[in-house]
């Protein structure tokens, strides 16, 4: 869910291994069972990432190495998530070929517990670790069945709506981030409000939002139950979360309020430059995206307001295998690396928000206001978003099937003009043949 080049991880477009990821898994154990203790005597530990993480940029790694100087430090990347997952539950079930860390994203989480979970260590014991330092929800998405926790938890993607001050002044509309906020405030149908009067007066040009994709992802992420109820039945075929998301992009769609564009492609990236939509979903990662896609000429004319419904989109977290090499100095690494002081600073690098509240009110986060986003106390309304977020309910092939809606059902209806029911029902074609995989 997102670009490689603005500090955030690239989007999982597909889940699911091929041979060819296989392969490169094998490969790259061979190249992670070396690192070991080497011949000065220091210990490596090996850190398995995907896409940018942003701890060797913000000088964790080397600041952890100057506490611990008997620990040398070896982060090991792939580029793309759903690369990367594939290779992970390889070396897993082998046992062979692990890092001592090893990321995973939310989205893949299910699978990973309800496959796997017995082989990663229960973080809640890791030296330092206390629950009450993150958001209850993100812990609980860590939580096995068991009441084991696989994974502590780094950043998340609390909602935010990013929007073109210039480009709302010129439609009639309030541009201050309060004002703006109030326009839909508790409820995503009046956001589509909100884009009907933008409609009327809309510089030439110019449309409401960049994607129903995109208020199709906003505004599932607001319910506890998406695709799956608390007992684990399905409702990807039809649950209130899934329909109330679809009818909204579906009607932003055929009433002409969206660009049409697919989000994290080429002519979305250039329609940033061309300010050819006046408003975008926005979590913590994408304000760097945005920064960059729109470059000198968006500074000062984006401002980012509060979402109609507290939501949170993506996010990660460091696991331990039992298999690592050094599992006792991972888990103090893993530790140490999601504590709150190291989530502020690498918000302060990288924008990676933090899933936990003491760091909230650390300087890095208490006093950041983004320039190129009119001064926008950022970390304050994302703050209110992550607090307000609810806890997910996380099921088998999660990816799967919210990529199923936001690239194949919902496209269908936005890029080739056909009928809801034909793009519902390529979306659960794809889904029943990714479930019965």
């Amino acid at each position: 869910m997102r670009g490689g080049t603005h500090g955030r991880r690239p989007r999982a477009r597909r889940a699911g291994a091929a041979p060819a990821a296989l392969t490169a898994g094998l490969l790259l154990a061979a190249a992670l069972t070396g690192c070991a203790a080497d011949g000065d005597g220091r210990t490596t530990l090996s850190v398995g990432t995907f896409g940018v993480f942003g701890y060797r940029q913000a000088g964790l790694y080397a600041e952890y190495e100057r506490l611990h100087p008997e620990i040398r430090i070896k982060e090991n990347v792939i580029e793309r998530s759903d690369t990367y997952f594939p290779q992970f539950l390889t070396h897993l079930v082998t046992g062979s070929g692990l890092a001592d860390v090893q990321a995973v994203e939310v989205g893949t989480l299910h699978d990973l517990a309800a496959g796997q979970g017995r082989r990663l260590e229960d973080l809640s014991r890791a030296p330092g670790v206390r629950r009450a330092d993150w958001l209850g929800w993100k812990w609980a998405q860590a939580t096995d069945p068991d009441g084991r926790t696989i994974g502590l938890g780094t950043d998340i993607g609390p909602i935010a709506v990013c929007y073109r001050k210039d480009l709302f002044r010129r439609a009639g509309l309030p541009t201050d981030r309060e004002a703006v906020g109030r326009l839909w405030a508790g409820d995503w149908r009046k956001y589509l409000d909100a884009g009907r009067a933008y409609r009327k007066r809309a510089p030439a040009g110019t449309v409401f939002t960049d994607s129903a994709a995109g208020v199709y992802n906003a505004a599932v992420h607001g319910y506890p139950e998406r695709y799956y109820d608390r007992s684990g039945r399905p409702l990807y075929t039809g649950g209130p979360a899934v329909r109330a998301a679809w009818d909204l992009a579906v009607r932003a769609a055929r009433e002409g309020l969206t660009a049409r564009l697919r989000q994290f492609e080429k002519p979305w990236d250039q329609a940033y430059a061309n300010g050819r939509f006046a408003t975008v979903a926005c979590p913590p990662w994408m304000l760097g995206y945005i920064k960059e896609k729109s470059g000198d000429a968006g500074r000062g004319q984006w401002d980012v307001a509060a979402a109609p419904r507290p939501a949170n989109w993506g996010g990660s977290f460091l696991t331990v295998p039992k298999a690592a090499r050094h599992r006792a100095q991972a888990m103090a690494l893993a530790a140490w690396l999601t504590a709150p002081a190291q989530q502020a600073r690498l918000f302060a690098r990288q924008s990676s928000f933090p899933s936990t509240p003491a760091s909230y009110g650390m300087p890095e986060l208490r006093d950041a206001r983004n320039p190129y986003f009119g001064g926008a106390p950022v970390a304050r309304i994302f703050a209110r978003a992550a607090e307000g977020a609810p806890t997910l309910v996380i099921g088998p092939h999660e990816q799967q099937i919210g990529t199923a809606f936001t690239d194949v059902g919902i496209p269908q209806v936005e890029q080739q003009g056909r009928d809801p029911r034909a793009g519902w029902a390529a979306a659960q074609k794809e889904i029943h043949n990714a479930v019965d995989e």
